[in-house]
């Protein structure tokens, strides 16, 4: 489970990274937001 949060928290902060070079700057940060918390050493949403 945590390999799964972890690549997911990946694609999530890449598309972010991607966003912000393509000028959605609240898009960007709001996926690399979400991706720092859904990965498994944030804060992760999907464990207790």
């Amino acid at each position: 489970m945590a390999f799964i949060l972890w690549i997911l928290a990946v694609i999530l902060v890449v598309s972010g990274i991607v966003q912000l070079f393509r000028g959605q700057l609240l898009f960007g940060i709001v996926l690399i937001i979400v991706g720092l918390l859904v990965g498994p050493g944030g804060v992760s949403l999907f464990t207790k």
